[in-house]
């Protein structure tokens, strides 16, 4: 496989520009930490961006960071962290659930996936917080999107259509994200023992509250019976975990804790933790750790599912039960993370069925080389919505060079 280590956006315009001429379709990667995800390519020519990994402005007073797209994102946060600041999005990190090193996540394949955390529920997503983006289109050309600032209204916001993107739009070079101060504290209550539809019940009368949850998860006692770290530790005699996480400064989040601890005590008496354990609980479900890659469920495909969240604890329910699978939920049951046992087609056909049935979506983020070549990994889109989608491919790649077949079995995009 013929590797082109680029190092500025020029030479990204050369490489993309002699790709078009030979009708060579490119493979885009910073350092590949989520080349797993995704239907296979079938390319022989990798465009690497890991070369282009400085940061080229940061303004904590304005809150915001200009870095190129190859810098790791483990730097990033470093750096932001320096200065009590954060992604509000809660990026994820996929090294555990892929199996791929833990620090060699880039910023511009966290933008391209576009996978936000727990907080996603109050404070949105990752395109929420990209304000502008320079990248290279699928014409050779570069442009810029967005701007520097959080308050921009020029133009159309272009930048918006590359996150989530899967690198199939533009090969992004520069971004300038928005950051937000960290929270002086936080506290998590968590209430044992609920079955998964009266979890999902507690999880929605915190987010109605006005108690202001940034955080709502619940993980039955089977996913914890072979996890690690911080859920072991709290975990017990296979009981059921739910997890209603509030931050702020020390007095507001303390006392918001306790009236929605009073304000649930129909579900239970809720046990209190604070700041750095709360902190590791809620990273283990940011990163799915329950279904590590080097863990029991290792070669078990793992589904992520976005459903309605009054739907979740039914649907999670069903589906443990007719496949043998486990089941995290997040996002007060709007995001369900199923690890299902190996199958010929990962459980493709019978999961999206039922997802169907509730207007939910299923995305294959963990399987083999063979079951993803075989099913789409990606929810396949109603004719009206994939023709939307497509006409956007063309407009910015025509030729279809940028990672073509990454997120459709079918030869256009």
């Amino acid at each position: 496989m013929d590797t082109l280590k680029v190092r500025d956006a020029q030479e990204v315009e050369d490489a993309v520009r002699a790709a078009i001429a030979n009708e060579q379709p490119l493979e885009i990667i910073g350092h590949g930490t989520k080349r797993p995800v995704g239907q296979p390519m079938a390319t022989n020519a990798v465009l690497e961006l890991s070369a282009l990994n400085a940061v080229t402005a940061y303004e904590p007073n304005e809150l915001i960071i200009t870095v190129q797209a190859g810098a790791p994102v483990a730097d990033v946060l470093s750096l932001i962290d320096s200065r009590n600041q954060q992604f509000a999005f809660e990026p994820i990190n996929t090294s555990l659930l892929l199996g791929t090193p833990e620090t060699e996540g880039t910023i511009g394949g966290m933008i391209a996936a576009g996978l936000a955390g727990p907080r996603r529920i109050k404070s949105g997503g990752a395109r929420d917080h990209l304000l502008g983006a320079h990248a290279v289109s699928g014409f050779g050309e570069s442009f810029k999107a967005g701007g520097k600032v959080v308050k921009n209204v020029t133009g159309y916001d272009l930048c918006k259509l590359l996150a989530g993107s899967w690198g199939t739009l533009a090969v992004m070079t520069e971004v300038t994200l928005k950051v937000t101060p960290r929270p002086e504290s936080e506290r998590t209550l968590v209430l044992r023992g609920l079955d998964d539809v009266t979890a999902n019940r507690a999880m929605t009368q915190a987010l109605g509250s006005p108690y202001d949850v940034s955080g709502a998860a619940h993980l039955p006692g089977s996913a914890l019976r072979t996890t690690g770290g911080a859920l072991a530790d709290i975990a017990s005699l296979d009981q059921a975990l739910t997890l209603l996480r509030l931050e702020g400064i020390t007095s507001s989040a303390s006392h918001r804790a306790q009236s929605l601890r009073e304000a649930l005590k129909s579900f239970g008496t809720a046990d209190l933790i604070e700041d750095e354990a709360s902190a590791d609980l809620w990273r283990a479900v940011r990163d799915v750790e329950p279904f590590a890659a080097s863990g029991p469920r290792a070669l078990w495909p793992v589904w992520r599912i976005v459903c309605p969240p009054a739907s979740g604890g039914a649907f999670g329910l069903a589906l443990q039960r007719e496949s043998g699978g486990e089941v995290i939920y997040d996002w007060g049951g709007g995001l369900i993370w199923a690890a299902l046992p190996p199958a010929a087609d990962g459980h493709a056909k019978a999961l999206r069925q039922r997802v169907d049935k509730i207007g939910g979506h299923a995305s294959l983020i963990r399987a083999s080389d063979e079951v993803r070549a075989s099913v789409d990994v990606f929810q396949p889109q109603p004719s009206g919505l994939a023709a939307l989608g497509l006409r956007v491919k063309h407009s910015f790649d025509p030729r279809n060079i940028l990672n073509r077949g990454r997120l459709s079995r079918g030869p256009a995009v």
